[in-house]
């Protein structure tokens, strides 16, 4: 008896190495095309970087060389010359104001819709989740004409004002799934302890959903600083443009005037920011993923 379970055990032990090493090869494609991609990827921004480096001649005549003498001349007449430094500035002011005040929105919404227990509240979640799904160009005409209404067109609190109107519902669906994913416990012995419900919110749960909240002002950053169609319709200023904004125009100037370098180094300016975010906060970011996905 002892010898036949023996085998049992190593025949199922082997049936589940075999089943682990089918499931293993059923993900090498998709671990080979993400490889691809992110070598692709990484190749073509040090490509940009280099040609950012580099004089106009060098850029067609030795595309794939590293540059004798890099230029960071190209760099301090793109941001000086071509007012690329005075929409990074904007940049920052649109889209920082834009996710402290989408958070500072979407953070007690987001605690409600998990945590209390009223009439209508899935309709509301569900209002929410379909914002999502609502194209951007089927809002340009009633936000132009609601923003003309109020004297907020080519402004900067009417752009703000657009950005955190669109991205609370994407941010109020991210955050209920970690607020719904904090134990309740934790509110019942602070209750207990005589806080009240805004102090529960605040000193217990804000602070417990920090990853969530991190992640969904990552996101909005990420897709607010390279946002181009509602800027481009809600701001005419060239002195009030952001970063996306002032790239296209970068574009085609440089495009006539053929300084192709200087065009690099403008992309340059404007994927850096982003990157060296995610690389400050990846690990945080995908942390604050995992835990509002286990409910």
């Amino acid at each position: 008896m002892a010898e036949r379970s023996l085998k049992l055990e190593q025949a199922a032990a082997q049936s589940k190495e075999r089943r682990k090493s089918r499931l293993q090869l059923k993900h090498v494609p998709s671990y080979l095309f993400l490889g691809a991609w992110s070598l692709f990827t990484i190749l073509a921004l040090s490509w940009v970087v280099l040609a950012s480096l580099k004089t106009n001649r060098e850029v067609f005549r030795e595309p794939f060389s590293f540059p004798a003498d890099p230029q960071f001349v190209n760099y301090e007449r793109v941001w000086l010359n071509s007012q690329v430094g005075q929409s990074f500035l904007n940049s920052l002011v649109i889209v920082g104001l834009s996710v402290i005040v989408i958070i500072a929105v979407s953070a007690p919404a987001s605690y409600i819709l998990s945590r209390a227990r009223f009439k209508g509240r899935g309709l509301l979640t569900m209002v929410f989740i379909a914002g999502i799904g609502i194209p951007y160009p089927l809002l340009f005409i009633p936000l132009f004409a609601l923003l003309a209404g109020i004297k907020l067109i080519n402004t900067i609190p009417g752009l703000i004002l657009v950005y955190v109107s669109l991205s609370v519902p994407f941010t109020v669906y991210i955050l209920t799934g970690f607020f719904s994913s904090l134990p309740s416990e934790l509110e019942d012995a602070a209750v207990i302890d005589g806080a009240t419900d805004f102090q529960v919110f605040r000193k217990v749960m804000l602070p417990l959903a920090s990853p969530g909240l991190l992640t969904a002002s990552i996101f909005n950053f990420i897709g607010l600083w390279n946002e181009f169609q509602l800027a481009l319709i809600f701001i005419q200023d060239p002195g009030l443009r952001p970063l996306s904004l002032s790239l296209y125009t970068l574009k085609n100037s440089m495009t006539y005037s053929g300084d192709w370098a200087g065009l690099f180094a403008g992309v340059v300016i404007v994927v850096v920011p982003t990157i060296i975010l995610f690389v400050i906060l990846s690990e945080r970011m995908i942390s604050g993923m995992t835990l509002g996905s286990v409910k």
